[in-house]
């Protein structure tokens, strides 16, 4: 073998080497990444799923003239402990509500306290005392206390108490702030894209108008909450807090990336149609409404989709507007308070309380699932309505 030969098979060697390294490196990177994904969804998972179970104790409820005056005394004294004070509060509501009630004593089913819950389900910390540990262990024997799925997750509002906290407030809260977003920032963003793209002459404005969107595209989506708060809470009045002004300010935030979304969507469509269109005849704005929008339509859609997606994972900006208040109740309107699952889930993780931890992670879950659920619709969408010229 020459010389020249043994060189080339060295040097053959070594890309062989360094493919076989990069292969690895890549593969290896992968594995890392899905790892990582597996240990977060085991982790948030196996947290949450225990607050889709509330604990509830069967005990005697006396509906009378002392307990429309004292809420405690709606039960016996050794298991006023065990109830929750959000569930005492309402009995004398109920018996206002039913006046059939009074004089009566029912056994019920109840909503247990904090500790109780935190108990029956083995989490340590949960800080019951031991006498009223025995009691539990006693009513578990005796059948009068259960693990129940908790609708009151999905059907109530936050709460101080945990085992009185949900996420309806938030939800609903949430999609008024998404429908808003849409509203506002799907049609300007579409007919801004439609402009660039199909109409504006390409000169030096134009060219930093782009630039501009481009860069709104990358900045912090906090700076969007300080001129939510500059432009729509400070100079046009906007109440705090609310859908609103939640809305608006997500629209700033997600319009650039509908702007190069939409733009990418129409610059694919070949220039043959256009051609083949003005041959006809046709106007630009015939051009464009007939032909090349519905034709681009499927990649606005989905850009929207997702951009919208990512406008409802947002906190930051929210922060900004006041939207982190205490809210136990849904809105009414979009000018009323409001809060969204995003800053519901980190007003809950700031919380000392251990049950408040699991609401965190049921609460992620929750939100983890709307977004994967509107980014497979993005995908689904843009697959099968996806063109090949």
């Amino acid at each position: 073998m020459t010389t020249e030969n043994f060189q080339a098979d060295a040097r053959k060697r070594k890309r062989d080497r360094a493919d076989k390294r990069f292969k690895f490196y890549g593969f290896a990177a992968i594995v890392f990444a899905l790892a990582f994904l597996v240990f977060f969804f085991i982790d948030i998972i196996s947290k949450g799923l225990p607050a889709f179970q509330q604990a509830e104790i069967q005990v005697e409820v006396h509906y009378n003239a002392a307990t429309m005056k004292n809420y405690n005394k709606a039960v016996d004294k050794k298991y006023k402990r065990l109830v929750s004070k959000t569930w005492l509060r309402l009995v004398p509501n109920q018996m206002r509500d039913k006046p059939e009630l009074i004089g009566e004593d029912r056994l019920e089913w109840v909503l247990a306290e904090n500790r109780v819950d935190q108990f029956l389900k083995g989490h340590e910390g949960h800080r019951l005392k031991s006498k009223h540990q025995k009691l539990v262990k006693q009513m578990l024997d005796e059948g009068k206390v259960r693990l129940v799925f908790n609708t009151g997750f999905f059907s109530k509002g936050d709460s101080k108490l945990p085992e009185n906290a949900g996420i309806l407030a938030s939800a609903i809260g949430s999609v008024l702030v998404l429908l808003l977003t849409m509203l506002f920032a799907v049609p300007i963003g579409v007919m801004t894209a439609i402009y660039l793209e199909e109409f504006a002459p390409d000169n030096r404005l134009t060219q930093i108008i782009e630039v501009n969107i481009n860069n709104l595209a990358a900045i912090p989506s906090i700076l969007y909450g300080l001129l939510g708060l500059a432009i729509f809470i400070n100079f046009m009045g906007v109440p705090r807090s609310s859908a609103l002004v939640g809305g608006l300010t997500l629209a700033l935030m997600t319009l650039p990336v509908i702007i190069i979304a939409a733009r990418a969507a129409l610059r694919a469509v070949p220039d043959s149609i256009r051609e083949a269109a003005y041959g006809l005849g046709a106007s630009n704005l015939q051009v464009v409404w007939h032909h090349v929008l519905p034709l681009a339509m499927p990649g606005i859609l989905t850009g929207s989709i997702i951009g919208l997606a990512q406008a409802m994972g947002e906190t930051a900006p929210l922060l900004i507007v006041g939207m982190m208040a205490y809210i136990p109740e849904a809105p009414g309107s979009i000018f009323e308070a409001t809060t969204v699952l995003p800053a519901q889930i980190y007003t809950w993780s700031s919380e000392s309380l251990r049950a408040f931890e699991e609401r965190t992670a049921a609460g992620i879950m929750v939100l983890l699932a709307v977004l994967l659920s509107l980014n497979a619709i993005a995908v689904k969408f843009r697959n099968r309505s996806e063109n090949t010229w």
